[in-house]
């Protein structure tokens, strides 16, 4: 008995210790900065930025956004705009100003842990941006029928929610290129280079969080490929809770087929450089969901959100869900 507890208790004391190490030295590494990613907003005319407006969460925070009016007094209804890792609601600008101009009310989010909402790069709890979406519904009410957008792993969160219970909120979704999983065949190593991924570090504390504990959450587990500048206004690493979070559910492929009953289309530049814009048709489908993939010849990654082209071919898919989309309703 004795020989078996002392051997119990080296193990448990082998298992702490490596979880300590992979825990402090097993963090996300410095990636190079990706010109790609941040070199296409340089040449945005941000001139009619509509100032930062807040909603109260239910833990009492004040969540940022920016609500682009409609020419055409909200006659179709609004878009919810979701932006992409690292980024905030001012890389949604020239979208949400497209979907103004084509008769949307269009609210562009400030997601919890990037730009003005909360502690950068950090978040309480996974599911803590599903709550943040159903308070903003509830508090803002956005006008009738409403779309869900997201970029990249923006929209790998917006298929998150559109599986999820709380897919009734919203009339359709639209994924703008969006993150699905590190294990699709959608995804490039790295997303080409943009996040790099703390994997010993994101294991230990997966371990960790399992057994209830999560001391340690506050620590990166990954880093993206920003120059120095861009580390000042934009989210430079994700807590274990955000990276969690900000994507689809780990069973990506169960995550698909639970939004079976909701319009969803997705939409993607043919030269993405972050994933295989070429394969999400297949991955959808291998999923059990059959849904409308429109790639844009000749776009890249970032592309997707300016080119007056993508932008056009955005609006066309989201009026196409509208026309035949039911009212969203309360969820639950």
């Amino acid at each position: 008995m004795n020989v078996l507890l002392i051997t119990l208790l080296v193990s448990a004391c082998i298992v702490v210790s490596l979880a300590g190490l992979a825990i402090a030295f097993g963090g996300p590494a410095e990636p190079r900065p990706m010109d790609s990613i941040g070199a296409p907003f340089k040449a945005v005319d941000y001139s009619g930025l509509p100032d930062l407006q807040r909603y109260r969460a239910r833990d009492g925070s004040a969540l940022a956004y920016r609500t682009y009016m409609s020419g055409e007094h909200d006659r179709k209804g609004s878009v919810v705009l979701v932006h992409g890792s690292s980024a905030s609601s001012q890389s949604m600008h020239v979208m949400a100003s497209a979907f103004a101009a084509a008769g949307y009310v269009a609210c562009a989010l400030d997601v919890r842990g990037h730009g003005e909402s909360g502690n950068k790069g950090r978040i309480d709890y996974v599911g803590q941006l599903e709550d943040d979406l159903e308070d903003f519904v509830r508090v803002v009410a956005p006008p009738q029928p409403v779309t869900l957008a997201g970029f990249s792993s923006g929209g790998g969160f917006v298929l998150r929610v559109a599986g999820s219970p709380l897919r009734a909120l919203f009339s359709g979704y639209l994924l703008l290129s969006p993150f699905i999983s590190q294990d699709a065949r959608s995804q490039r190593p790295n997303s080409g280079g943009w996040v790099s991924v703390g994997l010993p570090r994101y294991i230990a504390l997966g371990v960790l969080n399992a057994a209830g504990v999560r001391a340690f959450n506050a620590l990166p587990v990954t880093r993206f490929a920003l120059d120095e500048a861009s580390k000042a206004q934009l989210t430079a690493s994700y807590s274990f809770p955000l990276a969690q979070n900000f994507r689809p559910q780990q069973d990506y492929r169960a995550n698909i087929r639970n939004t079976a009953d909701v319009p969803l289309s997705v939409l993607a530049g043919e030269n993405d450089e972050a994933f295989h814009a070429d394969r999400f048709a297949e991955v959808f489908s291998s999923a059990g969901r059959d849904v409308p993939v429109v790639l844009i010849p000749g776009l890249g990654h970032i592309a997707l959100t300016l080119d007056p082209v993508a932008v056009k071919a955005a609006v066309n898919a989201v009026d196409s869900m509208t026309a035949s989309a039911p009212v969203a309703r309360e969820a639950g």
